[in-house]
C-alpha cells in the first residue's frame, strides 16, 4: 500500500487525470473510487455484486388463518357479523402476519349492512280486513257454501242522503263506535261472518253466538250483534231455500219446515214463505232425484216410493210430483 501511495502522488503530480478515472491510465495504480483518492484508513475493495446464494433470507407474510374465516363469513351475508368479531379479533393480534383479509371482511361486513338498510320494507296489511279474512266458521254448522243471490225487489225509488247528512251520520257513527266494548264489535264481526258465508238465520246465528259450544259471547254482546248487524233476512232464506233445493232434492214442504224448524234454520214463518215461493225450483225433478235415490241405495219399489215421497213424515212431495217420478223411474 506504500507503494501504491507514492505512484498514486507521482501520477497526480505529474499528470492531468480524469476525475472519474479509477485507475491511472499509465501505469495502473488504482487512484480512487469515482475520482476520490484513498486514504490512508481505507483498503482497497472490488465492487463484487453478491451472490444469490449468501443473500439474505427474507419471509415473505401470510395471511392470517382468523382472517380468511372472517372473510368467508362476511361474504355469506347471514354470518356477516360474526364475520367481523373474528377480522377484529385478528387485527388486535399482533403476530407479524398481513391482515389484509380480516380488512377486506369488515368491508365486506359494511356493505351488507348498508344493503339491508336500503332495501324498503313491505307494507303491513290491514288488521281488521285480515282478521275478517281469517274468521273461522264453528264445527257444529256443517253447509255448502255457496254465492249470496241478489236482493230482489229492492227499493229504487230511495231517497239518498245527501254529502252533509252523509258526513254528519259518519261522524257520529264513529263515536258511538268508540264507546262500544271490543267484545260487542267482535260479536258483531262474527255475525255478519255468519250471514254472509253461511245465510244464517237471526236466531240461527244468535243460538250460535251465546252458545257455550260455539262462540260463548255474553248475551249482552250478541243482542247488541244482532241490534246493529244489516241483513236481508228474506234473501238468506233464499239462499238457505235454494242449497236443500239443489243438493238434497228436498220438495217445497219439505223446505219450508226445515227452514221453520227449531233445529233447522229457525228462520221465521214470513221468511221462509218469501223463499219457497220465490224458489226457482223443478219440484217434478227433485221429486224424480229423490225417487231415484232411493231406488238405488235402498232398492225400494215404485209403490214403497211413491208413499215415502207423498208421506208428511217423509218428502212431503205433491201426489202429481210423485207420480211423475214413478212414471219416469227407469
Amino acid at each position: 500500500h506504500k507503494e501504491y501511495r507514492r505512484q498514486r502522488q507521482m501520477c497526480i503530480r505529474d499528470r492531468e487525470i480524469s476525475d472519474k478515472a479509477v485507475n491511472c491510465p499509465e501505469c495502473g495504480c488504482p487512484i480512487g473510487i469515482g475520482g476520490t483518492p484513498f486514504s490512508s484508513e481505507n483498503t482497497y475493495q472490488t465492487q463484487q455484486p453478491i451472490p444469490q446464494q449468501i443473500r439474505a433470507y427474507v419471509p415473505q407474510q401470510k395471511n392470517s388463518g382468523l382472517g380468511i374465516a372472517a372473510l368467508i363469513l362476511s361474504i355469506v351475508g347471514c354470518t356477516f357479523w360474526l364475520g367481523i368479531i373474528l377480522a377484529i379479533v385478528d387485527l388486535c393480534k399482533k403476530d407479524g402476519r398481513k391482515h389484509t383479509c380480516s380488512i377486506i371482511a369488515i368491508c365486506v361486513a359494511v356493505a351488507w349492512v348498508i344493503l339491508a338498510l336500503a332495501i324498503p320494507s313491505d307494507d303491513k296489511t290491514d288488521n281488521t280486513q285480515t282478521s275478517r279474512n281469517t274468521q273461522n266458521v264453528s264445527a257444529t254448522v256443517e253447509e255448502p257454501i255457496e254465492e249470496k243471490p241478489v236482493q230482489e225487489q229492492r227499493e229504487e225509488t230511495q231517497e239518498k242522503p245527501s254529502v252533509e247528512e252523509k258526513d254528519i251520520s259518519s261522524s257520529n257513527s264513529d263515536a258511538e263506535e268508540d264507546d262500544v266494548p271490543t267484545e260487542y264489535k267482535s260479536a258483531l264481526k262474527k255475525a255478519i261472518s255468519y250471514s254472509e258465508m253461511m245465510y244464517m238465520s237471526k236466531a240461527a246465528i244468535y243460538n250460535q253466538l251465546t252458545s257455550e259450544y260455539g262462540e260463548q259471547f255474553t248475551e249482552e254482546a250478541a243482542q247488541y250483534a244482532m241490534d246493529n248487524i244489516e241483513v236481508d233476512w228474506n234473501a238468506n232464506a233464499l239462499a238457505k231455500a235454494k242449497d236443500y233445493s239443489d243438493s238434497m232434492y228436498m220438495s217445497k214442504e219439505g223446505i219450508y219446515d226445515q227452514l221453520v224448524s227449531e233445529y233447522g234454520e229457525q228462520f221465521t214463518e214470513e221468511e221462509a214463505r218469501y223463499a219457497v215461493e220465490n224458489l226457482d225450483a223443478d219440484w217434478n225433478l227433485n221429486a224424480l232425484k229423490k225417487a231415484e235415490s232411493y231406488q238405488e241405495t235402498m232398492s225400494m219399489s215404485p209403490a214403497a216410493i211413491y208413499d215415502q215421497l207423498i208421506s208428511e213424515y217423509g218428502e212431503k212431495f205433491t201426489e202429481e210430483e210423485a207420480q211423475y217420478a214413478i212414471d219416469n223411474l227407469k
